[in-house]
């Protein structure tokens, strides 16, 4: 494990953290059982944070003041070293603030706070500070990638995603990154999604309106991921095109471009407007479990 990490200890779960990209990179229970996906060639990361934007923007251009700064899908906040504020045994918190170097491609002043704490279950905090002397337009997202299956000798077909409520909207789809103009009809069936390989053909499911703020991810018995979220407007679920061996449940509160979409940044559909000196808090639990 790098040195510039951190490990927290709860009941019957431990939870190991990084300071590059405030990245989660271990959920293990007692039993010694791996939850999280451990960055295989198939996608390298763990569970990166997803700031100042969620998705792509049209042309990886971020546009303010008619002037354009360069901004690569997700944002750079997953590759920045975040500093220690506080390191604990249950919980930890690492910050990031701008400087000149995330300036010349996001000419804000800002301070993001991640904060991780652990009992039984995993809590993730986001707390986002408008620094400036403007009104701050950010997106933030979650992007944890857990292993699928959660045991090796389970068919990843027999997995399912069992939402709190049923959701009925149609899902959006992305074409090379940006946003489809047109709604498609959901594959989930009630409150359940059927997980399979095939579903990620075309990218994401994102659900752009969901009623649920919780999804049971299980096989109906053996190790379960049980995940709830506040703040966020949108979640998205992916896995790599052609199969990989790890899935992704991503609350977000921010979207990729519209492909259609050439304006501000303030103006793209699900950016956060913070006022100076105002914050935004978000939120996310991971309650990784057996199931009998």
């Amino acid at each position: 494990m790098a040195l510039d990490s951190h490990t927290l200890h709860g009941d019957g779960v431990s939870a190991v953290i990084v300071g590059q990209g405030a990245e989660l990179v271990s959920l293990r229970g007692d039993d010694g059982l791996e939850f999280l996906w451990q960055a295989g060639p198939e996608w390298r990361r763990h569970s990166p944070v997803l700031f100042p934007i969620v998705g792509r923007l049209k042309g990886d251009q971020l546009r303010h003041g008619g002037q354009t700064y360069p901004m690569t899908q997700h944002g750079f906040a997953r590759d920045k070293p975040f500093a220690w504020a506080e390191r604990g045994p249950r919980s930890c918190t690492l910050v990031l603030t701008d400087d000149t170097q995330t300036r010349t491609h996001y000419p804000f002043a800002f301070r993001l706070a991640v904060s991780y704490a652990l009992d039984h279950q995993l809590s993730v905090t986001f707390e986002i500070t408008n620094t400036g002397e403007e009104t701050l337009p950010a997106s933030i997202g979650a992007h944890p990638a857990f292993n699928w299956p959660l045991l090796p000798d389970m068919p990843k077909e027999a997995y399912r995603l069992t939402f709190a409520d049923d959701e009925q909207a149609p899902i959006r789809r992305l074409k090379e990154g940006l946003l489809l103009p047109a709604a498609q009809p959901t594959p989930i069936k009630g409150n359940t999604l059927a997980l399979s390989e095939r579903l990620f053909d075309d990218d994401a499911v994102i659900l752009d309106r969901p009623s649920s703020t919780s999804v049971l991810y299980s096989a109906g018995q053996g190790p379960a991921i049980e995940m709830s979220w506040q703040g966020f407007n949108e979640l998205g679920i992916w896995s790599k095109p052609g199969g990989a061996p790890f899935l992704c449940i991503e609350p977000w509160h921010g979207i990729a471009s519209p492909v259609d979409f050439d304006g501000d940044f303030a103006d793209k559909p699900g950016v956060m407007l913070i006022k100076p000196g105002a914050k935004r808090v978000l939120g996310y639990q991971v309650n990784p479990h057996h199931q009998p």
